[in-house]
């Protein structure tokens, strides 16, 4: 198996409770790498392109709102299988669904304020990286 980057977001609710290093380290500890990393307070303009996938869901606009409600951190792991290491190991999009011990069981406290974002296969991953990281 070869190594794979994929996108990860810490999402305003746990910028906003400072477990960004928390959920760094946990990454670290999961052996993934981190390849890229900043802080961005995203723009109502660049929210609605990123989730633009969502757009026809009734959940679109409470997204947008909630994803510029205060700064987010993309980042770019790396390691063997990452996009489905890493979806497995953030746990259930409903953090009240996910498993003890996941990010979004840690971090997260509901559907929307689950804590990150990750990419859902390894052509959304490229999409998303170059999304936030263009170089």
């Amino acid at each position: 198996m070869s190594t794979q980057r994929t996108l990860l977001i810490i999402k305003p609710d746990a910028v906003g409770k400072h477990a960004i290093g928390e959920i760094l380290s946990c990454l670290e500890g999961e052996g993934f790498i981190i390849r890229a990393l900043r802080m961005e307070q995203l723009a109502m303009e660049r929210a609605q392109e990123f989730y633009e996938v969502h757009k026809e869901r009734p959940f679109y606009g409470e997204l947008v709102e909630f994803m510029t409600s205060g700064p987010a951190v993309p980042t770019v792991l790396e390691r063997e299988d990452a996009v489905t290491h890493l979806r497995a190991f953030i746990g259930e999009t409903d953090s009240t669904k996910a498993a003890p011990g996941t990010i979004r069981a840690e971090f997260g406290t509901d559907v929307q304020c689950n804590a990150v974002h990750a990419s859902d296969s390894p052509e959304t991953a490229e999409r998303e990286i170059s999304f936030f990281f263009p170089s």
